[in-house]
């Protein structure tokens, strides 16, 4: 009896053990392939395609829409429009570490607690210079980090930002640009570390390695040569290998290779005729295959439907799923949660290979189990308080700051200000709007130029004005109330689905006042994008008596017709352009107009 309630006894125990047993991909003590086979092994189809779609925002009012899970959130952030090429974002930056911090918490919560497989997100955010958040320092903006050519500043900026980035519950960073600044004319140049690939490699490891060494995952971009002819960031690239290796591709090597760069992300351009974010040559063959690179790559904010509005290359958002996730894309970064419904159905219908999926979902669920999150998914008291230390972050901002000046011209010793001046002017918008450059936050403390001068001016008088400006405006959209057709406000407007104005216009409608912006989609889902044709008709009157000038702004072909004479005939393809004539209007008389676009 007693050996026999013994033996019963150690069998019980057995059953108690086996009952409990934690699943694999829960058991920190195990090496992390072997967690991310567990783990994808258990997830559905719909819980693999949500690890690779990651947005701006939060959970919302209606947290049960994600609970297939999801990639992760770009927080406090939100989408400026509902197109599903909208690339801009508007950044809610006025909250502070602890409330950002504390949100991040609640959202992870959802997700560890209450979804099935208890998968964490991946907050994400902007840190080109500093965190685009409340109280996170703001530093010199990459070009003129670079201008100091000193990779030991740089990574004591990077310690900073990164510190600032991890304390809130931020765990990768669409950060640096490691883009070859090749044509002035790029509003992106402040971003990137300027023309030379040696520099803009050194400056980019000693950023992303502060970031990597405390587990926060970088994401050099863009991926690659994001700066075609004119110095357009979404125009065709068709330089050689050589080049690309030469110059474009070593900043990129370097950051994955020396840096340990665990993402990247894709460019809005095409490569050699097809789009970056779904070249296969550029993600699996060189990224993947050649550079051994096995972190994610994800693509720009909406850059994946490029290849439909952009460059033409597929037929809808599906097949551009399809495309690039066959070609080697990880993740597809929108920026509307709505957005998902376009690129899901080749994740379903096996359009998109389940060896590819499995693969891009594999990547992200390593870089999770590295970053411990499966483990320490919450911020934090301790580390929300590491913040308080701020006086070290400002002293490696100003130094940085100093070091980046570069000063070209000094004719009559001007500079250092003179003890004796009696008066200095100060010219220009920029010395009292206090521009910290873009994706900035609102900075800690800031001060502006004018202000800075009067404090160092001591007895001399300073003048300000505000000069000319950065932007003049030179013409007003003609408003509704001024035009008319058929007695009613606004134009008759026409679309033809060809560009020479013939046969039945597939669209009618009316229109308040022409002012569009059809670049990345056409007027209406029925009319070819990027090939049509369209009419205005109505009539319009002017407020006053005058001369005045009226005319159109746009790209392509534009004529404009009063009372039936042509006014302006601008009928050729071409860059955008302004055209404009004088003509003497009488108040409040009608005059017919005609209005046409290809």
């Amino acid at each position: 009896m007693k050996s026999f309630f013994r033996l019963s006894l150690c069998f019980f125990s057995v059953l108690i053990s086996c009952s409990d047993r934690i699943p694999d991909y829960k058991n920190a003590k195990l090496p992390v392939e072997q967690r991310v086979k567990d783990l994808l092994g258990r997830m559905t189809p719909e819980e693999k395609f949500w690890q690779l779609f990651m947005i701006p925002g939060e959970l919302g009012g209606d947290s049960a829409k994600y609970g297939h899970g999801i990639f992760g959130f770009q927080v406090s952030a939100t989408s400026n429009g509902n197109s599903a090429a909208q690339q801009m974002l508007n950044y809610n930056s006025r909250e502070s570490a602890a409330q950002l911090a504390q949100k991040i918490n609640s959202i992870q919560r959802y997700f560890v607690e209450h979804s099935r497989l208890g998968i964490p997100i991946i907050a994400f955010d902007e840190a080109l210079h500093g965190l685009v958040h409340e109280g996170a320092t703001a530093f010199p903006q990459s070009i003129g980090l670079a201008a100091t050519f000193d990779t030991a500043i740089m990574k004591s900026v990077a310690n900073a930002i990164a510190v600032e980035t991890k304390a809130r519950g931020i765990r990768q960073v669409l950060s640096p640009v490691v883009n070859i600044a090749n044509d002035v004319r790029w509003g992106r140049v402040e971003e990137t570390y300027g023309e030379d690939p040696f520099l803009s490699s050194e400056m980019s490891v000693a950023f992303v390695s502060a970031f990597e060494r405390i587990n926060i995952i970088t994401t050099p971009k863009h991926f690659v040569a994001n700066v075609g002819d004119g110095g357009r960031d979404s125009y065709p690239i068709h330089w050689n290998e050589r080049m690309m290796e030469e110059i474009y591709f070593p900043p990129f090597k370097a950051s994955f290779q020396r840096g340990g760069s665990r993402s990247v992300m894709t460019s809005y351009n095409s490569f050699d005729g097809t789009a970056s974010t779904s070249n296969q040559w550029l993600l699996t063959k060189k990224l993947k295959d050649e550079w051994n690179f096995d972190g994610f790559a994800i693509s720009d904010a909406g850059a994946v439907g490029g290849s439909l509005v952009l460059h033409n290359t597929s037929k809808d958002y599906p097949q551009s799923a399809e495309q690039a996730i066959n070609a080697g894309l990880d993740v597809i970064f929108q920026t509307q949660y709505d957005h998902y419904k376009l690129f899901i159905p080749p994740f379903l219908d096996g359009r998109i290979s389940q060896k590819r999926i499995d693969d891009a979902v594999s990547r992200v669920l390593k870089a999770k189990f590295e970053l411990g999150l499966f483990e320490r998914p919450y911020v934090t008291q301790e580390e929300i308080q590491s913040l308080s230390e701020s006086g070290l972050r400002k002293t490696t901002a100003k130094q940085a700051a100093l070091e980046s000046i570069v000063l070209l011209k000094n004719d009559r010793r001007v500079l250092p200000l003179s003890a004796n001046l009696k008066a200095i002017a100060v010219i220009g918008t920029d010395a009292v709007e206090g521009r910290l450059g873009g994706y900035s936050g609102p900075g800690d403390e800031r001060v502006n130029i004018l202000d800075g001068i009067k404090k160092r001016a001591g007895a001399a008088r300073v003048s300000y004005a505000a000069g000319c400006g950065r932007k003049n405006e030179e013409w007003n959209v003609v408003p509704s109330p001024y035009l008319s057709h058929d007695g009613k406000p606004g134009l008759s407007a026409e679309f033809f689905n060809n560009v020479s104005l013939t046969g039945t216009p597939e669209v009618t409608r009316e229109d308040a006042a022409i002012n569009f912006n059809w670049t990345l989609y056409s007027p209406d889902p029925k009319i070819n994008n990027g090939f049509y044709s369209a009419r205005w008709t109505g009539k319009i009157k002017s407020p006053q008596t005058g001369l005045a000038k009226i005319g159109l702004e746009g790209d392509d072909g534009f004529r404009l017709y009063i009372d039936h004479k042509l006014l302006i005939d601008n009928w050729k393809k071409q860059s955008y352009r302004t055209v404009s004539r004088e003509l003497l209007f009488e108040k409040d008389k009608e005059y017919d107009l005609r209005v046409e676009f290809f």
